[in-house]
């Protein structure tokens, strides 16, 4: 009753067999939870491909008097898994053009999307859908997949 044994069953200072099996087994776990923890904590990148965006030529006068206003809240979901939300009353103005739609910058306000990092983001809107969005710092197109109906002759 009072002597101890060396099996490896206890508790006991002198038995490694069994608590070296615990002390790999709690390694091993700590290990996955930090490898877990990373990957969890790591989003991914906005994909995006270089953009020249085109600025408004002799009809800028015009170009810039057709701003936009939402009518109501218009909910995007990024590939990055976030989500993001064009308030209802958010006014946007024409900048220039892509091939892939009309670029939008916010007035008032600073819309960003996020991955890894986050992106001051403008508009790209072709048909009254949102096909994606230009990325003025980095000077690229980031799709919108899939893209994303606006409200109709919102954006003109």
């Amino acid at each position: 009753m009072g002597t101890e044994s060396t099996t490896g069953r206890g508790s006991g200072p002198r038995r490694t067999g069994a608590s070296g099996r615990w002390l790999r087994a709690c390694g091993n776990a700590a290990l996955f939870t930090l490898v877990a923890a990373a990957l969890v904590g790591c989003a991914p990148m906005v994909a995006s491909v270089p953009a020249r965006l085109e600025a408004p030529s002799a009809g800028a006068a015009s170009f810039a008097a057709h701003d936009a206003r939402l009518p109501s809240d218009v909910s995007i979901r990024l590939a990055t898994g976030y989500s993001r939300s064009l308030p209802a009353g958010s006014q946007w103005r024409p900048i220039g053009q892509l091939l892939q739609g009309q670029v939008y910058r916010p007035l008032d306000s600073v819309f960003t999307i996020e991955g890894r990092q986050v992106h001051e983001a403008y508009l790209v809107v072709r048909a009254d859908v949102l096909t994606g969005f230009y990325l003025p710092a980095e000077g690229r197109f980031s799709p919108l997949d899939p893209p994303v109906q606006l409200p109709k002759g919102v954006f003109q």
